[in-house]
């Protein structure tokens, strides 16, 4: 377990899968993620399946976001991660709409990041985020992120094109704004 101040990341596990289901079928869950289309429980659980199937590596770190208290509120990965470049693109789901705005995402990125830097050696993290998603983009520069590029009007969503805009955040970065690792 990856601790942090207010959330901990756990390994994933089946008994996520009705969670999982519920928020990924969530259409303000996933307003602003790349999963546009409505999930069968049977495609979640294959998906949970090869998520919770196998361990984690270097590659492949994908991680559940729990309270202190052992509620399970979303998911956050890592995912393209490049062991020659020390890079990796990041994703995140708070799907328990009850924990929006009160701190719990920038604490799992925050605690996600220093597991990416102290733990992997990584040295660049990057994400990309919608234009209209203000409230992610709030928390991504909170946590170090800072903006690389602009998409235009790359993702169409609710009859309109938008920006797809990438972030991203360099290990001295992060230190400075969250100071290094205690030894």
């Amino acid at each position: 377990m990856v601790e942090g101040t207010l959330v901990d990341l756990r390994a994933p596990e089946m008994t996520d899968l009705e969670r999982n289901h519920g928020w990924i079928n969530d259409t303000e869950v996933t307003r602003f993620l790349s999963a546009r289309y409505q999930m069968s429980r049977a495609a979640e659980e294959e998906w949970m399946k090869s998520v919770a199937g196998r361990p984690m590596s270097f590659e492949r770190t994908f991680f559940a976001i729990v309270t202190k208290d052992g509620r399970h509120i979303g998911n956050t990965n890592f995912f393209n991660v490049s062991p020659e470049d020390r890079s990796a693109e990041l994703g995140i789901m708070i799907g328990d709409k009850g924990y929006w705005s009160k701190g719990y995402g920038t604490d799992a990125l925050t605690t996600l990041l220093r597991f990416g830097f102290d733990e992997m050696n990584l040295y660049r993290i990057a994400l990309c985020v919608y234009e209209q998603n203000g409230r992610a983009r709030a928390c991504y520069r909170k946590c170090g992120f800072v903006e690389e590029a602009r998409m235009r009007e790359e993702i169409f969503q609710e009859g309109a094109y938008q920006d797809l805009i990438w972030m991203s955040v360099l290990r001295a970065e992060f230190y400075t704004k969250h100071g290094e690792a205690a030894a």
